[in-house]
């Protein structure tokens, strides 16, 4: 009013400019004022609604407190000593729902909406605290001292009965999980404690392994109870079967030479058969003296299954190898006469083919060729029979044959296809000189036996004067010619 009066002034004595100063000062007063009489609406209407929301949140509040406590009060035992404290708790909570009533008597809106939303998540926190400490607190003070202890009764009852644990020391550390275990009863009965959760999970797992560990050992037991007759049972199978193969090599060393290896071998399977048996034995003492565990004893006896049965693999082997050695001399004598029969017809058929000679080599080739046959027969005769000598004889044998063979085969085509080369090509001797003498020159070789050289002469010479000509030749008399 002020402003306006000043504005009124002004104007009567005609000051306009200074009036409308004064008016926009007064406009902006006004404006300011508005916002702030707005503002005040706006924290009216925040604090009635917070006023409200409290009320809501009470009217939950009251029964759930109520509902925590009857839960409390239905089954005093499952909390034990812990129910004092957590008695305690909701009659703090009841007192912060008191306070909440305080403050919103007196006004205090936001300060009564803080208190209650608070308290409404402690409540919920002890709710859920309430809800699973039964569980754990029962785990803690009487589920697992009773595993514990019906373990440590196990443990005992196996250790009556014979079984090696005491190495676990297994009574030992339940001793120390059930004094840790009455540590956290009391821990927990005095206040929440997090770490109880892992906790009894950590000894529920080393429970669950300790009877694992158990159980693998009563498995054991039976294992070793049942395959260990067995086993000394196959051992002695096996002992009896080496001992007629030792027979066997007794006699084929009258006859046959062996092999360093073959009796290298021999006499490793010797030396793991009385190794099999010493480690028989070793079991067989352990499980008297009762100092081993039938875990070990099982993984021993398994191992001495395993190699007993490579040993009868590898025996099994050593047997089919001895066993071929008469069937190598059998197979010897029979590949013998065979090259033999066929140096015999070698002969033979150069004996027939009407060639004005035989070249040096075909003749010092078959003197090879039989003197080799006659070194396998030599080695056939020699006792003991060393078959491998034999073998290697008769490889030199059959390999001195056969090049005997295929040399007297290519001889003999050489020799074919010069006189059917000279005679297909007679008839340009009279047209052409120079063919005629170099057709004469190839006649000398091949009467000197250098059927080789002949071949090559005639066979160039001919196609000098009619190019194409073998070709021809070839396909009529179907003999491929060197070229």
């Amino acid at each position: 009013e002020e402003y306006l009066f000043d504005a009124e002034d002004a104007a009567d004595r005609f000051r306009v400019p200074t009036a409308n100063r004064i008016l926009e000062t007064a406009e902006k007063i006004l404006n300011d004022t508005e916002k702030v009489i707005e503002n005040m609406y706006s924290e009216l209407d925040d604090l009635l609604d917070s006023e409200k929301q409290s009320r809501k949140i009470a009217e939950e509040v009251v029964p759930h407190i109520r509902s925590l406590r009857n839960l409390l009060l239905q089954d005093l035992y499952a909390y034990g000593s812990a129910e004092a404290r957590f008695e305690e708790e909701i009659n703090k909570c009841q007192l912060k729902l008191e306070h909440f009533y305080y403050e919103t008597e007196q006004g205090n809106y936001y300060e009564a909406h803080q208190i209650i939303t608070n308290l409404q998540q402690e409540l919920n926190d002890l709710e859920e605290r309430l809800e699973t400490f039964p569980a754990i607190y029962r785990q803690c003070k009487i589920e697992l001292p009773d595993q514990i202890h019906q373990l440590k009764n196990g443990i005992e009852q196996m250790k009556a009965d014979g079984y090696q644990i005491e190495h676990h020391n297994f009574q030992k550390e339940l001793r120390d999980l059930e004094e840790q275990l009455s540590v956290y009863v009391t821990r927990i009965e005095e206040q929440d404690d997090q770490t109880v959760f892992d906790f009894v999970a950590t000894i529920d797992e080393r429970i669950s392994e300790i009877y694992h560990i158990l159980e693998e050992e009563s498995k054991a037991r039976n294992y070793v109870d049942k395959h260990l007759q067995n086993f000394e049972k196959l051992i002695e199978e096996v002992v009896d079967e080496f001992k007629l193969t030792d027979e066997e090599v007794t006699e084929l060393q009258k006859t046959y030479y062996l092999e360093g290896s073959d009796l290298e071998l021999y006499e490793n399977l010797e030396k793991w058969i009385h190794q099999l048996e010493r480690q028989h034995m070793k079991i067989k003492q352990d499980l008297a003296d009762e100092q081993q565990t039938y875990t070990a004893l099982k993984d021993e006896l398994e191992t001495n299954y395993q190699d007993l049965q490579k040993l009868k693999e590898a025996h099994q082997e050593f047997k089919e190898q001895i066993s071929t050695i008469r069937k190598d001399e059998i197979e010897a004598k029979e590949k013998i006469t065979v090259l033999k029969r066929d140096l015999f017809e070698v002969n033979r058929h150069i004996e027939k083919s009407n060639l004005p000679g035989i070249p040096s080599f075909i003749w010092n080739q078959m003197d090879d060729a039989s003197e080799k046959c006659e070194r396998v027969l030599e080695k056939l005769a020699e006792e003991p029979l060393d078959m491998g000598q034999v073998s290697h004889c008769l490889n030199e044998a059959t390999s001195s044959v056969e090049t005997l063979i295929k040399q007297t085969e290519t001889m003999m085509e050489q020799a074919y296809l010069i006189e059917r080369i000279i005679q297909y090509a007679n008839r340009y001797r009279s047209q052409y000189p120079v063919l005629s003498a170099r057709l004469s020159e190839a006649e000398k070789l091949f009467r000197e036996c250098q059927y080789e050289q002949s071949l090559e002469i005639a066979s160039e010479s001919l196609e000098e004067v009619e190019p194409g000509a073998l070709r021809r030749l070839e396909v009529k008399i179907n003999v491929k010619i060197p070229s």
